[in-house]
């Protein structure tokens, strides 16, 4: 038997229907596995490698054959069935079981299992203490004052300046400081690159005067991880030639070497970390009567709104990081039943002991359900739907665990009227779990909004207190209206995995490893 294993890529027809989206699919095949021959239990050998994009839909499908010639082709096989899933998926559970569906639709006993393992990279840091001894006098009536520079080799045989010292003055037994400097940086994550080091005296003119140098490797710097000094003779070539008992012109030692694992967004979601996905609507009456086709909440029977484009785009990415694919929605700016009160942060399934909705589809449905009920009115407050999803992330942050982080999806149709409390909602949700997304809906001058969006500028609460990191992105929807709904996602999902990152590591929280965490549910066809 043999694996094929294939993209599933959208043809440029993609339409959208009031129950979902129904797309024409055309595959490209990415490799195949080898053959097993005679065994009704194969395990396959071969790795498949792929770019995650956690912005993107990447749909996958596996198909399986009974390989019946002597050579690997296709022609003659037998197709036994195939399985579909997104990469996402496949990475937040880490081991995906799923039941094979044969030819015709029909589920088999069969199990295909897919594990993703992702490839290490090269964003650890090193932390290194150097010192040295006896380094030779360069100055007539003071002693020499060191510096060291360390040069990486590159492929085309040129020199990189990867890191300089201070220097420390009047010194022949230097101890320099303890620096960080990526690995990546340091030798291309390649353990046997070339090093080249150099100790200079330096000189106030600039004409610093040269003292030694020596080659080392990453891999030699190793072996002062576990305490041990490693040590190299700092050599000037000239001396060397010249002088006929020439040793050294010092010794060049290191104390420390220390490996800072850096963690991927990878990381995070493979050791278990759920993404809670949020969604508020805005439901003030500056989107107009929904009976009218004019209103940005028309429900037309064959074409979503914008509200809804926006709503699946991003809520189709973030399902696949929830294992129980139920998602809290909540409307803002209308009065609702029985009393008809204006309410900020109301269930749209009006069930507020328990908001969520079954899946995405779940959550489509409660909004076209709840519109005729409704008062739409205002005016436009979303700090009560930050505070309250802050308020969730809160409670995960006394756990010191990387278990959930909140995405929180705001869809407003026109400039929001409690600027200063919504500001100072941001700078306290900043020190959470927690990521808040903003699509401008309809034509309204968005322009207000973009300070809210820490890319022009920190955000600041009325007080001054600045947000601890940038959680937010806007973005207007009419930016994205004659593109792809993948367009949408991207755009607005592309810093989430930095935020979720940098979130964890400013709280010093590592991901569980997989030995902690290990899920292997089935999932359904």
């Amino acid at each position: 038997m043999m694996l094929v294993f294939g993209l599933i890529v959208s043809t440029k027809r993609e339409r959208e229907e009031q129950r979902g989206r129904e797309r024409e699919m055309e595959q490209e095949q990415v490799d195949r596995t080898e053959v097993i021959r005679s065994c009704v239990n194969p395990t396959y050998s071969k790795v498949f490698t792929l770019d995650f994009y956690f912005e993107e839909v990447q749909r996958l499908r596996f198909e399986l054959y009974d390989i019946n010639s002597s050579h690997n082709g296709l022609k003659e096989a037998i197709f036994l069935g195939s399985v579909e899933c997104t990469l996402g998926q496949i990475i937040s559970q880490r081991k995906l079981s799923k039941a094979l569906l044969r030819p015709g639709g029909t589920v088999g006993k069969a199990i295909i299992t897919i594990t993703a393992e992702e490839l290490t990279g090269n964003d650890d840091y090193i932390e290194l203490s150097f010192s040295a001894r006896k380094l030779d006098d360069k100055d007539f009536f003071s002693k020499s004052d060191p510096f060291l520079e360390i040069h990486r080799l590159n492929d085309d045989a040129t020199l990189q300046l990867v890191y300089r010292t201070e220097t420390v003055m009047n010194n022949l037994n230097p101890v320099w400081k303890t620096f960080k400097v990526s690995l990546n940086s340091l030798c291309s994550g390649d353990h046997e690159r070339k090093l080249q080091c150099t100790v200079w005296d330096w000189d106030s003119n600039g004409k610093h005067d040269y003292i030694g140098e020596f080659e080392a490797t990453f891999k030699e710097m190793r072996g002062a991880i576990d305490g041990r000094q490693v040590q190299w003779p700092c050599i000037n070539p000239k001396y060397k030639v010249k002088k006929k008992n020439y040793k050294n012109s010092g010794i060049v030692i290191l104390n420390q070497c220390k490996i800072i694992k850096m963690h991927s967004f990878l990381d995070y979601i493979m050791g278990g970390c759920q993404i809670q996905f949020t969604v508020a609507i805005d439901f003030t009456a500056s989107n107009g009567d929904p009976r009218n086709s004019c209103s940005l909440h028309y429900i037309h029977p064959y074409q979503p709104n914008e509200y809804l484009k926006a709503l699946v785009a991003v809520g189709e990415i973030c399902q696949d990081y929830d294992s129980d694919k139920m998602f809290p929605a909540f409307g803002f700016g209308a009065r609702i039943p029985p009393d008809y009160k204006v309410s900020h942060d109301f269930a749209v399934n009006f069930n507020e002991e328990n908001p969520e909705c079954a899946g995405i589809q779940g959550v489509v449905e409660a909004y076209q359900a709840c519109l005729p009920k409704l008062q739409l009115y205002g005016p436009t407050n979303i700090a009560p739907i930050i505070q309250k999803v802050a308020k969730s992330a809160s409670q995960e942050v006394h756990t010191k665990e990387a278990m959930q982080y909140f995405i929180l999806l705001i869809l407003t149709d026109g400039v929001i009227t409690d600027m200063a409390d919504t500001r100072e909602a941001i700078v306290q949700a900043s020190h959470l779990p927690m990521s808040i997304i903003i699509v401008g809906v309809g034509n309204a001058d968005f322009s207000d909004m973009q300070m809210l969006d820490g890319d022009d500028g920190i955000l600041r609460s009325p007080k001054g207190e600045p947000v601890l990191r940038d959680i937010v992105q806007f973005v207007p929807f009419r930016n994205f209206k004659h593109a792809s709904p993948a367009a949408l996602a991207k755009s607005v999902l592309a810093e989430v995995p930095n935020q979720v990152v940098d979130y964890y590591n400013s709280k010093g929280i590592k991901p569980k490893v997989p030995s902690q965490y290990q899920s292997s549910r089935p999932f359904g066809p």
